[in-house]
């Protein structure tokens, strides 16, 4: 598909690809209140920070982003969609954290081997963050082993910060009245809406004009096409976009017009809302 319409228009590169990319990171308002909380996190050294947002609003790319700014003398262990009962997520942790352990040990051996781990991380002077993406999928009783997790540390100083990214769902789990003292203990909660209107126009542009391209390719009445199916949700603004560059220059025409993007729409190739879909980018 690259060469189908990439060359046509004048890219390097299809602008609107699927998989997390932090070089097209658009740094809309409320992304960059979103990493703020983020930034904020690493260097108030919090206990806990939670980021959620909907699937698609690019929380996976503003996480990959972040590792790209953390000083590499912290250790940083990231799990992604972990899942399993009470006792599975202490391997998750070890194993990002590339901690050595053996199929057969058992929970208290496990948990003292992560203590051990932070403590002599902390008696060298290096921090140890812990980042957990599309964390809704962890169980109450995962959240709440994660808590005990940060109970790990040394006079006032935090040996272990966690941060948790996930949809809204996760938000829910952490309101729970069973996870108080989970909840307590987060020092920054931000919630990543999708776009609006005008900053998803300037998305598109953005990331026309990352490619290569003027950022004027998509008429103002195909914009609001692709708004109104995709909600602002980037993903789904990926999707439409990527299929209506194609159809635009499979008809040799050089802007995407709403006609191309009703042909998209009409053509059944486009899924948005009505089915849930795992995060990939934004």
């Amino acid at each position: 598909m690259n060469d189908l319409y990439s060359e046509f228009f004048g890219l390097h590169e299809r602008p609107f690809k699927l998989v997390p990319d932090p070089e097209y990171l658009f740094w809309s308002r409320i992304h960059k209140r979103a990493f703020a909380v983020l930034e904020y996190g690493v260097v108030s050294t919090a206990p806990i920070t939670v980021v959620t947002g909907e699937v698609g609003v690019g929380k996976t790319t503003l996480v990959q982003h972040l590792l790209g700014c953390i000083d590499p003398s912290v250790k940083v262990g990231l799990i992604s969609n972990a899942q399993g009962d009470r006792g599975d997520l202490i391997r998750w942790v070890l194993n990002s954290l590339e901690i050595e352990t053996s199929v057969d040990e058992d929970y208290v051996s496990s948990f003292q081997r992560l203590q051990d781990f932070l403590i002599e991380e902390y008696s060298a002077g290096r921090r140890v963050i812990l980042i957990i993406d599309e964390a809704q999928n962890l169980s109450k009783d995962s959240l709440e082993e994660l808590r005990m997790l940060t109970n790990i540390n040394s006079n006032k100083d935090e040996l272990l910060q966690l941060i948790l990214v996930g949809q809204p769902q996760l938000r829910a789990k952490i309101l729970d009245p069973d996870l108080q003292q989970f909840a307590q203990r987060i020092s920054a909660f931000y919630h990543v809406p999708a776009l609006d209107r005008e900053m998803m126009g300037d998305y598109v542009s953005h990331r026309m004009s990352h490619a290569g391209g003027t950022g004027n390719e998509f008429t103002e009445e195909a914009l609001d096409r692709i708004y109104q199916a995709s909600e602002g949700v980037p993903r789904l603004v990926n999707k439409l976009c990527d299929f209506a560059l194609l159809y635009t220059a499979t008809e040799g025409e050089h802007v995407v017009t709403a006609r191309a993007v009703d042909e998209v729409l009409a053509d059944g190739i486009y899924v948005g809302n009505s089915i849930g879909i795992d995060e990939a980018a934004q």
